[in-house]
């Protein structure tokens, strides 16, 4: 076991449990990854392999004898009512109030059995039961009448899969033994992925999907391509969140039934999230869209004369069709949402916007085999986390812009007290974390505001800024917004001269684009920062000016050791190869450090190389540093540039090398980036400034 995995389960005895074993016990149950997260605490929360697989076995029985599948109902009807007595079943229970009879009647979802009678306290104790159903382990008997009016079911006992206790000192205290990127990954964990995937933006947009747990009436919207994990963790994650499909709702099941009286999904859960919420074409209420406004707006809505309030955040996620660039030349990028959601009240309603577009689409490689939080345990502290409010905790060091309007500001607000609490419950964040938080925070809701300038030529264009005690300003910017300055700050009203502007620029970039060593503009001494996430970004585009008629390339980089380190340097050599004319030859001798682990592995690699480059007139030699204080990555031409990188050729997050039919791996624009840095210097033929 990992030394991480084992603090963790130091720190949190019987809280934690290893995430792949979800997968081992579910086979064809069709339930939420809580309920069997539920199970596997009770019988797997140790480090003890024994233990653990004695618990799966025992969750794999329980699974097996009690949950009922919707094609196996019949015959677990059938074992009830030859048992004659109490029959534990596993299943999601709906209880609606029969007010001929004044009793509660409960339907189980996949037995298949309905009107099976509900004492008051236990709808008291869970209402929850009464809007959208709960996931339950129940005794059900069966006990014929001759009276066919009356059901012969009946109901023993019913336990919602949830926590019942918790100690959030005791959590609080158990924070303060992580270091703040420990503390992220076990969060990661818990959600079912391996940090080791991601780089530290990502983590924090994954991140942000838990902030409708913790904050009251907090309002998200994540597009992006399919197959990212938007919905996953709103119908997997937590018992007190709840996923439908943005096709199935009414205003009666959102929010009340003028009726009946019913309250609705707002009333009663934490988290209502919207599943499938893109396309332009679907059919919308208004009525519905005019309330949603309202209430996420003002926390509450109407019921008749009566003004009703609720906590309910709410959560849109749904699929784009188009890349971030052509939505920004073309639309914007709410392009994708209906109709009469496209409304700038509505919108302007959001407090952030998760690019959807920056979180890789899951493969298998990315789940987590670690501990993490149980996540009903988890679940339970995030809620009970929407008491408090930390919104203000910026303020010792920072103020925001006065141009940011009220809205603006509760959005922003809003989203850093929720990333607070996840991150630091026990108020311990330095400034310089807490500065990256309220710059994420302002980004997400730049997003929104940029859009909506956009949208509707009323807006007025604000100063997205927050400034420390000492005056000193710093812009906020959007990441698509550095990536695309000539396409995101258009308006949609285009007229012909901005068409013809576009046309032109098009060309011209991708006649840049096919320029070559021989005809691109020289090299200049000058600094550039790269964002983590950025794409766009290639070898050619950082180098290929520098290494303009070179012949002697010399690369310093302590790590070149294994396998997609040495493929970093193989593309660099294929970049070279591609820019120079084909009868020149060039060297390039590259100084690294001996993989301790495996240096034949490393030595073959080289000598792949070696012999492949040779074929294109690219002599390849390398020299391993024995004292162990190289550090400093560079790359030095004959010709007097010096290229200072400060992650060597490492500038790529992880990429699926092994899909030859995705784009990242066959080309590097595709890529996501990690945050970098590089400085050209101007030096002599030896090296030096």
């Amino acid at each position: 076991m990992r030394e991480f995995d084992k603090k963790i389960n130091e720190t949190f005895p019987g809280l934690v449990v290893r995430k792949d074993l979800v997968k081992t016990v579910k086979g064809n149950a069709i339930v939420p990854s809580y309920v069997l997260e539920y199970l596997l605490g009770q019988y797997c929360a140790t480090d003890d392999e024994e233990t653990i697989a004695s618990g799966i076995e025992m969750v794999k029985k329980i699974l097996k004898e009690h949950y009922v599948h919707r094609n196996e109902a019949g015959l677990v009807r059938s074992i009830i009512k030859e048992k004659g007595r109490k029959h534990k079943v596993i299943d999601k229970v709906s209880v609606e109030l029969n007010d001929k009879d004044d009793v509660y009647e409960a339907s189980f979802s996949n037995l298949g059995i309905k009107k099976v009678l509900v004492d008051s306290g236990t709808v008291k104790a869970h209402p929850k039961l009464l809007v959208g159903g709960v996931w339950c382990i129940a005794d059900i008997e069966y006990d014929h009448s001759e009276d066919g009016r009356i059901t012969p079911w009946t109901l023993s006992s019913l336990k919602p899969i949830q926590l019942s206790h918790f100690d959030f000192e005791s959590y609080l205290e158990a924070r303060k033994k992580f270091t703040t990127a420990e503390w992220i990954d076990l969060l990661i964990q818990s959600m079912g992925f391996n940090p080791d995937m991601f780089g530290k933006r990502n983590k924090l947009l994954q991140l942000t999907r838990l902030i409708p747990y913790c904050e009251r009436n907090y309002n998200l919207i994540e597009l992006g391509p399919k197959g990212t994990g938007k919905s996953h963790i709103y119908s997997e994650f937590s018992p007190h969140g709840i996923l439908v499909s943005g096709g199935e709702v009414s205003v009666p099941k959102l929010f009340v039934n003028n009726s009946s009286g019913k309250i609705g999904l707002v009333g009663y859960w934490s988290v209502v999230a919207f599943d499938e919420f893109a396309g332009q074409a679907k059919k919308v209420d208004k009525a519905l869209v005019d309330i949603m406004k309202n209430y996420m707006a003002n926390k509450s809505f109407s019921r008749g004369i009566e003004t009703l309030g609720a906590e309910a955040s709410m959560v849109f996620v749904g699929n784009t069709a188009h890349t971030v660039p052509y939505m920004l030349k073309h639309t914007d990028l709410f392009e994708e949402v209906p109709t009469k959601y496209h409304d700038s009240a509505f919108l302007d309603r959001l407090h952030f916007y998760l690019p959807g577009w920056e979180i890789d689409i899951i493969r298998a490689e990315m789940f987590s085999d670690g501990y993490g939080f149980v996540v009903d345990y988890i679940a339970e502290i995030l809620r009970s986390l929407r008491n408090d409010d930390y919104s203000n905790r910026y303020q010792e060091y920072f103020n925001l812009s006065n141009d940011i309007s009220t809205r603006d500001r509760d959005g922003i607000n809003k989203t850093f007290s929720g990333l607070m609490k996840i991150l630091f419950p026990h108020d311990g964040a330095t400034k310089d974390e807490i500065e990256e938080i309220l710059a994420f925070s302002i980004e997400g809701r730049k997003r929104v505001k940029d859009q909506l300038m956009r949208i509707d030529s009323t807006y007025k264009e604000a100063k997205f800024y927050y400034e420390d005690k000492s005056g000193k300003k710093t812009w906020v910017t959007t990441l698509e917004e550095d990536e695309y300055p000539h396409y995101y700050h258009r308006t949609i009203a285009s007229d012909d001269t901005d068409k013809q502007d576009d046309a032109v620029a098009s060309q011209q970039e991708k006649k840049a684009q096919k320029t070559d060593m021989a005809q691109t503009d020289s090299c200049e001494e000058k600094h550039l920062t790269f964002k983590e996430n950025q794409k766009g970004v290639t070898y050619e585009s950082l180098f290929v000016k520098c290494l303009q008629n070179a012949k002697e390339i010399i690369i310093t980089d302590p790590y070149i050791r294994i396998f997609f380190q040495v493929r970093n340097l193989m593309e660099f050599i294929e970049m070279v190869i591609a820019n120079k004319a084909v009868e020149d030859n060039v060297h390039i001798h590259l100084k690294t450090i001996a993989d301790d682990r495996e240096p034949e592995k490393q030595l073959e690699f080289f000598q792949q190389i070696q012999l492949s480059a040779q074929n294109a007139d690219v002599t390849f030699t390398w020299e391993f540093d024995t004292t162990e204080t190289m550090h400093a990555r560079s790359i030095v031409t004959d010709t007097g540039w010096k290229i200072s990188l400060d992650r060597g050729l490492d500038i790529f997050q992880q990429y699926p090398m092994n899909d030859a039919f995705n784009l990242a791996n066959r080309l590097q624009q595709y890529r996501s980036c990690k945050g970098f840095e590089v400085t050209y210097i101007k030096v002599d033929n030896k090296g030096n400034k």
